[in-house]
């Protein structure tokens, strides 16, 4: 009885995002970059509800299968949100929100937290992100598998702006795969050094090729602010640049974390682009 609460991690955007062939045409694939801002659920048991639950559409959905799935039926009680993650801009908001209803809904029932019954309900809503996991993944977005596991070893500090509108994902999904079918090379070369970079638990190289995952990303999907960042990296010292290709986040990584004034000249810098700058810290490291 009392309070249970589940607690899901969002993005910051992706360290990847690109095609992966498992089968006759190419997947989209992620790497997605788990970053210290959650989106939380509660639920307070014998406590009469005030009007419908203020969750989301998709998190009502998930709740419901949630349901179905076990034969239960929820006791008496009043849903409660919060979130610290921006909806529409590439925190993987939506997944975030679905992923933590799914944990509370595991303490209500006093049932061991089982990832495979995440990812089976998330296939039925949307295409998602690996945010149910607690390291890095190569993930096929649309097919809801992993295909790697890339630890917790990698982490870096960041300084990021959030340019206006928000990109419609499965709006977008054709005009990505045109452009993964003509830059497939680039692509494959990419995720080779990611993917060694994260076998070597090397930032560095992890920053490297996030980078080059983004100036592809430019091609496609440009964010109006990342010429700019990408040409003042290394006055600023930053191991890399980041994006969320399918939304509109840009900012630096940082293997150490960037001192004050070194923050003051980031700050006034996005600034100048005519955007406030936020820190945070990404990844497990």
């Amino acid at each position: 009885m009392g309070t249970a609460s589940g607690v899901c991690q969002g993005t910051l955007g992706e360290l990847y995002q690109g095609p992966l062939r498992h089968g006759p045409e190419p997947d989209i694939a992620l790497v997605s970059f788990p970053v210290d801002h959650h989106s939380w659920v509660h639920f307070t048991h014998g406590v009469d509800p005030q009007g419908p639950p203020p969750l989301g559409e998709k998190s009502v959905a998930a709740v419901r299968l949630f349901l179905e799935r076990f034969a239960l039926e929820l006791p008496p009680g009043r849903w409660s949100a919060h979130s610290d993650l921006r909806v529409g801009v590439g925190m993987a908001s939506s997944t975030a929100d679905i992923v933590a209803a799914l944990r509370c809904l595991f303490h209500i029932f006093s049932l061991p937290y089982d990832a495979d019954v995440v990812t089976g309900i998330l296939s039925s809503i949307e295409r998602a992100d690996s945010v149910f996991l607690e390291e890095f993944a190569l993930y096929l977005s649309a097919r809801h598998r992993v295909v790697r596991r890339l630890g917790t070893a990698i982490g870096f500090h960041t300084a990021y702006i959030t340019e206006p509108g928000t990109v419609d994902t499965a709006a977008v999904t054709p005009l990505l795969l045109r452009h993964y079918r003509r830059r497939a090379q680039e692509y494959e070369r990419c995720l080779t050094d990611l993917l060694k970079g994260f076998s070597a638990s090397d930032p560095a190289a992890v920053a490297r090729a996030a980078t080059a995952s983004a100036v592809l990303s430019q091609e496609v999907l440009p964010k109006r602010t990342f010429e700019a960042a990408f040409a003042h990296r290394e006055q600023f010292g930053a191991d890399g640049v980041f994006v969320a290709h399918t939304g509109s986040l840009v900012g630096y990584l940082f293997a150490h974390r960037p001192a004050l004034g070194l923050k003051d000249e980031l700050s006034a810098f996005f600034h100048s682009l005519g955007h406030q700058c936020s820190f945070a810290q990404g990844g497990y490291g």
